[in-house]
């Protein structure tokens, strides 16, 4: 445990959700209100929370009557191994009721990849924004969505531009829809502030953006429990990146605007994360993330200072370590989003060089 994470506090202590069974995390009115499954992933960040929430909907057969349930939030990347978790977990711990209805926070494969098998699995809607409801469709379409050719001139833009690795992120113009092969065409669309009644208690949404394009977190103040999603993790800040999508986008301030819409919640919160384990301390978290993106913005005006830089030369800057390719293209997204939050400020400017690379330096006083 670090530092900041001792400032935080973890109400389980070291326990996980075990493989393959949900775990109860919050308890009300004498049952289950929240319960946690834990996935693995085959990446660095090798794990995800996933969330039951107990639920009661109306009978869509017979009026006037109530369904008992779960609701899913949140679903796995789209693998044969995390569909023999998600049957393990229905034999296990639902308790004899069905799944209802599944909510998915955001876009990101970890997040909506078993979407449209767990829709099918139980014929339930999927929830979810609209705007990246979208995304996410879009990103199954492969070579013809984001990531590819596209990705690959924006990085070249930026300063990743060595023929291996162009050729690398070329290649990768099938790896979303590897992840998620199909989306429900179907949803319920959140949006902020949107209030969804979910077991009679009522879940407010809170958008955030930077990390996604219309990331939902979930609060209930009757439970004191905020699902945070990607938003708001304890032990790591989220990736807050820019892409070719949107190239000029100042993702780093729409994330930090974002995170301090959770200020207004009670500093007793129990925030349940999309990795890491729950904790108390949201208030603390908010202020630790803040002041980490202040010390990096320092880092790279320092840099810039020095001499004029691009995002590849920001990323040994921001991260002290060795990447995988996977890992450099968020590193090489965070880094363009640092840079043009003091762009943006008017503290860099930046200059296409006869290169054909984007540098940054410093503005002149």
């Amino acid at each position: 445990m670090n530092e900041l994470e001792r400032q935080l506090h973890y109400p389980l202590g070291d326990t996980l959700a075990p493989e393959g069974v949900a775990l109860e995390v919050v308890r009300a009115d004498g049952g289950a209100a929240v319960k946690w499954v834990r996935m693995p992933l085959p990446f660095v960040l090798n794990h995800i929370n996933l969330w039951l929430l107990r639920d009661d909907m109306e009978d869509p057969d017979r009026p006037g009557e109530r369904i008992q349930g779960w609701s899913i939030v949140d679903c796995c990347i789209h693998s044969k191994t995390g569909k023999a978790q998600w049957e393990s977990v229905f034999a296990s711990s639902l308790e004899s009721l069905p799944i209802l209805r599944v909510i998915v926070t955001h876009m990101h494969p970890d997040h909506i990849g078993l979407a449209h098998w767990l829709c099918e699995r139980w014929k339930v809607p999927l929830w979810i924004s609209a705007t990246d409801h979208n995304v996410a469709r879009i990103g199954c379409m492969g070579p013809t969505g984001f990531g590819g050719e596209r990705a690959a001139e924006f990085f070249a833009l930026h300063g990743l531009n060595s023929p291996e690795a162009v050729t690398q992120i070329v290649a990768r113009a099938g790896y979303f829809p590897t992840l998620v092969p199909s989306v429900p065409l179907r949803y319920n669309r959140l949006m902020d502030g949107t209030v969804v009644r979910i077991g009679g208690r009522d879940w407010q949404c809170i958008s955030g953006y930077g990390h996604a394009p219309e990331h939902i977190a979930l609060y209930c103040a009757s439970l004191g429990v905020l699902i945070g999603g990607d938003m708001m993790l304890p032990r790591i800040s989220t990736n807050v990146s820019v892409y070719e999508s949107e190239p000029e986008a100042n993702s780093l301030l729409l994330f930090l605007q974002s995170i301090d819409k959770f200020k207004a919640l009670p500093s007793t919160t129990l925030v349940l994360p999309s990795h890491g384990k729950p904790f108390t301390g949201l208030h603390t978290r908010i202020t630790q993330l803040h002041e980490h993106h202040r010390a990096r913005l320092a880092d790279v005006m320092q840099a810039c200072l020095q001499k004029p830089c691009s995002a590849a030369d920001i990323i040994p800057v921001l991260f002290g370590r060795a990447m995988d390719l996977h890992q450099t293209t968020f590193a090489m997204g965070e880094s363009v989003a640092h840079l043009h939050a003091l762009w943006f400020e008017g503290k860099l400017q930046r200059h296409l060089d006869a290169d054909g690379v984007y540098r940054f330096a410093a503005t002149p006083v």
